[in-house]
């Protein structure tokens, strides 16, 4: 019942203010926000809260719990989101599964939670051999990241309620009570990050609206001309499965999977500011798609992860062992009274 799927700085690639790059090509279109192409994550998060209310409260954020015996069961569920029109634009389904399984596996890390099972739901306009054969081909490559087993799921063929196709799945996991993170930063802690990806599975209906102003997804993307626009767009969402085990060796208190709502994800861990002094650089498709759609600054931080994945809140005495522990991990901010996200001089 989350709302982080799509539809869940300032700073340029070379770590320059972005306010003052140049605009060129765009300057006729105004600036494009999350809500004019469709999603608004305020409307969103309302939505969420009134289905909640209706089915009643339930214990976790990320994920919910169940207590059985000494230990919880834990489920989240989530989809790929509108990154599959891109797949479905170039034809190339090869890595929505990875997509859809980390979605799912990283709320799971999130809570604290060591993922086990993962089960698919996709649902087809016509059934195609090669397309499910790519999509499960991805599925395997992402299970197989995870550390985790799939067990099954369906496929559904429905044309009068599906165009194309949609896919979706759920995780399963299980963790002591040790091992939950109460959810909840302190004062005083530390912020350790880890690198995304690029843009993952969020924000990929502003990212498509503003690309497609001045390119097809089959023209060369401007930082690699070895890629696409489409397959710039198409990497696969990093996997946090790693992360896991240096947090439950750590006194962790909260962690924060960044996904829709992007920066503003940090306000799962608590009525804080949090101060993130040294963010990890955006990859280029972040600038892209800014200037493309001249996207204000902080609309890209309210909508992606602007190269940092996944955050977690902890003492600074337990921060060097998981830096040291995890090979591309960094202290990136700090937790103090307030409530923002202060990152690259915006207050968000």
């Amino acid at each position: 019942m989350g709302d982080d799927s799509d539809e869940a700085d300032g700073t340029g690639t070379d770590g320059s203010d972005t306010d003052n790059l140049d605009d060129a090509g765009t300057a006729e279109h105004e600036g494009l926000t999350y809500a004019e192409t469709g999603v608004d994550i305020e409307a969103s998060e309302a939505a969420t809260a009134a289905l909640v209310g209706a089915v009643g409260e339930f214990e976790g954020d990320y994920a919910g719990l169940v207590e059985v015996g000494d230990r919880y069961l834990a489920l989240a569920t989530d989809g790929v989101g509108t990154k599959l029109l891109v797949a479905e634009a170039l034809d190339d389904y090869s890595t929505v599964g990875i997509d859809c399984v980390a979605m799912n596996v990283n709320d799971l890390v999130a809570a604290g939670v060591t993922p086990v099972a993962f089960v698919d739901y996709l649902a087809v306009e016509t059934p195609d051999d090669a397309t499910a054969e790519a999509v499960g081909e991805g599925l395997s490559t992402g299970a197989d990241r995870a550390s985790v087993e799939l067990v099954g799921g369906e496929t559904a063929v429905m044309p009068e309620v599906i165009r194309g196709l949609d896919l979706a799945g759920a995780c399963v996991g299980l963790a002591t009570e040790a091992e939950l993170f109460d959810g909840t930063a302190r004062e005083g802690d530390v912020l350790v990050g880890l690198p995304s990806s690029g843009i993952h599975s969020n924000g990929l209906t502003l990212a498509r609206e503003a690309v497609t102003r001045n390119h097809d997804y089959t023209d060369p993307f401007p930082y690699d001309d070895d890629r696409t626009v489409g397959e710039a767009l198409l990497e696969p969402t990093r996997i946090y499965r790693e992360a896991l085990g240096p947090l439950h060796a750590a006194e962790t208190h909260a962690a924060a999977h960044v996904t829709g709502g992007g920066w503003t994800n940090l306000s799962r861990m608590g009525e804080f500011r949090y101060v993130v002094d040294d963010p990890f650089e955006p990859q280029p498709v972040f600038e892209f798609v800014r200037a493309e759609g001249n996207v204000d600054d902080e609309e890209m931080h309210r909508t992606f992860n602007m190269g940092t994945g996944f955050l977690t809140a902890l003492p600074e005495a337990d921060a060097g062992a998981v830096v040291e522990a995890l090979d591309d991990a960094r202290v990136v901010g700090r937790v103090e009274a307030g409530d923002a996200v202060a990152v690259r001089g915006l207050e968000l």
